[in-house]
């Protein structure tokens, strides 16, 4: 009469979280500590114009929204694209599986796609495509490159963690004093 409800997996999650897709395949990026250092001066040095426009295919297409006759007119909305292949030779290889993973990777291309309609005018636009791609690198040099860790910090957390162990044999010993205090001393229990 009753039949159970089967629930299947999501193929889709509402939320992505790009720091989900770093732990999956950070590790299998992280070959030595040569690579972050390499990444990390790498985004120190990070900057606009890193990134070659000649690798960028910029399209134009009519913007969609309010804005009148301009909008029916005129091909203010741009689009950038750029193959996957051309910009991996480019950026270190710590930061391939979260580009790779991004909103902006198109599924069967193999291209970043970066769309902007937000002015009227076309070349703002094109600055905003340009700009979203350079702040997919940087939020994806900040998820995937460890931060360094001072020695102060290293001390701390190491001081932490001989407190935490001590505290750990304590309690334990204590907790054995008050079972071996239970035990019977050899006289009946009556």
């Amino acid at each position: 009469m009753f039949r159970p409800i089967l629930r299947l997996p999501a193929l889709v999650s509402p939320r992505s979280n790009i720091s989900r897709a770093v732990a999956q395949s950070v590790p299998a990026a992280i070959s030595s500590t040569e690579d972050i250092q390499e990444a990390r001066a790498w985004l120190a040095q990070f900057h606009a114009e890193t990134i070659p426009k000649n690798i960028c295919e910029f399209s134009f297409s009519r913007s969609s929204g309010p804005g009148g006759q301009n909008v029916n007119k005129v091909n203010s909305k741009a689009t950038l694209k750029v193959p996957l292949s051309s910009l991996q030779p480019l950026i270190p290889k710590l930061l391939w599986p979260v580009v790779s993973s991004s909103r902006y990777c198109s599924e069967r291309g193999g291209e970043l796609v970066i769309q902007s309609d937000d002015s009227r005018k076309q070349q703002e636009n094109v600055q905003k495509c340009l700009l979203k791609l350079n702040d997919l690198i940087v939020q994806a040099g900040r998820d995937a490159v460890p931060g360094e860790t001072s020695d102060a910090q290293r001390k701390r957390v190491k001081n932490l963690q001989k407190a935490s162990n001590e505290n750990r044999l304590k309690t334990k010993k204590f907790l054995s004093d008050k079972k071996g205090s239970r035990r019977s001393s050899g006289r009946p229990d009556y």
